[in-house]
C-alpha cells in the first residue's frame, strides 16, 4: 500500500512511535526514524535493516530538526509524509510545576512539530505529500494533572488547521489523528510514583478514567495511521478521533512501568 513512499516518524523509538514504524514498513514504506539517542532507537534500526534509517534528534531543538530532516531527505531520496508523533506527558498540578516541566512540554509537543513542519514542507511540496500530527483525546476532555499536555495538543490542532489552508494550494494534506488511550504506553516509565498515584486516584474520582475506556491495542492505532496515509489523493481527513471502543479504564497504578 505504501510501496515506493518514504517518510519521517518522530518519537520513533518508544511507545506508539515503534508501532507506527513497524506498520508503515510492513506496508512497504521506507522510514526516517527521529528520536533522541537510545538503545531503543538502535534496536529499531537493527530490526528493520535498510527499510529504516535513524537520525538521533531532539525535536525541541530547531537546529537538530533542520539537520535531521535534511539528512533524512538525502538518504531516502524523497519525503512523502511526516508523522509528528514525538511527545512527552508527565502528570503535575500547574501550581507545583517546575519551569522545566512547562517548557519541556511546550518544546517537544508544540514547538517540535513546528520545527519539523518547517523543515519538511519544501520536500513535501515536491511530492504533494502529507502531514499527520498525533493529538490526544485530552483536548476534548482535559485531564487534571495533564493540563499543560492538553494545552500543547490543542495548540497542535490549531496549528494544523492553519497549515491545512496554508499548504492546500501546494497539494500538501494536513491531518490530525486524535488518539485515545493505547496499551503498553511508556509515558509512565519516568513519572514520580507519588504524583502518579495522585493522578490515577484523581482521574478515577473525576470520571476521566472511564471516559478513556479500556486502552486500545497499539496495532489498531497504527492501522488508523496507515489508512490515513493511503487515502485517495483528492480527499483529506482534517481530523479523526480514534478512541477505545470498550468500556474500562487505563491500567491500574501497579501496572504502569
Amino acid at each position: 500500500m505504501l510501496q515506493g513512499r518514504a517518510g519521517i516518524v518522530t518519537g520513533a523509538s518508544r511507545g506508539m512511535g515503534v508501532h507506527f514504524v513497524d506498520a508503515l514498513v510492513a506496508q512497504g514504506a521506507r522510514i526516517a526514524a527521529l528520536a533522541r539517542p537510545s538503545a531503543d532507537l538502535d534496536a529499531l534500526a537493527a530490526r528493520h535493516g535498510d527499510r529504516v534509517a535513524v537520525f538521533p534528534c531532539d525535536v525541541s531543538q530547531p537546529q537538530d530538526v533542520a539537520g535531521a530532516v535534511r539528512d533524512a531527505a538525502d538518504t531516502l531520496g524523497r519525503l512523502d509524509f511526516l508523522v509528528n508523533n514525538a511527545a512527552i506527558f508527565h502528570p503535575f498540578r500547574l501550581e507545583e510545576a517546575t519551569d522545566a516541566d512547562i517548557t519541556g512540554h511546550i518544546g517537544v509537543n508544540l514547538a517540535g512539530p513546528m520545527w519539523c513542519m518547517r523543515a519538511a514542507i519544501p520536500h513535501l511540496r515536491r511530492t504533494r505529500g502529507q502531514i499527520v500530527s498525533i493529538s490526544s483525546e485530552s483536548v476534548r476532555m482535559p485531564y487534571p494533572f495533564l493540563g499543560v499536555y492538553a494545552a500543547t495538543k490543542a495548540g497542535l490542532e490549531g496549528l494544523s488547521a492553519a497549515m491545512r489552508e496554508e499548504l492546500r494550494e501546494d497539494g500538501i494534506r494536513v491531518t490530525i489523528l486524535r488518539s485515545g488511550a493505547v496499551e503498553g504506553g511508556t509515558g509512565g516509565r519516568d513519572w514520580d510514583p507519588a504524583v502518579r498515584d495522585r493522578f490515577f486516584e484523581t482521574i478515577v474520582r473525576t470520571g476521566h478514567a472511564a471516559f478513556s475506556g479500556q486502552p486500545a491495542k497499539p496495532r489498531s492505532m497504527a492501522e488508523a495511521l496507515v489508512r490515513l496515509l493511503t487515502l485517495p489523493e483528492d480527499i483529506n481527513v482534517d481530523i479523526i478521533e480514534v478512541r477505545a471502543a470498550n468500556v474500562g479504564s487505563p491500567a491500574p497504578r501497579s501496572e504502569q512501568t
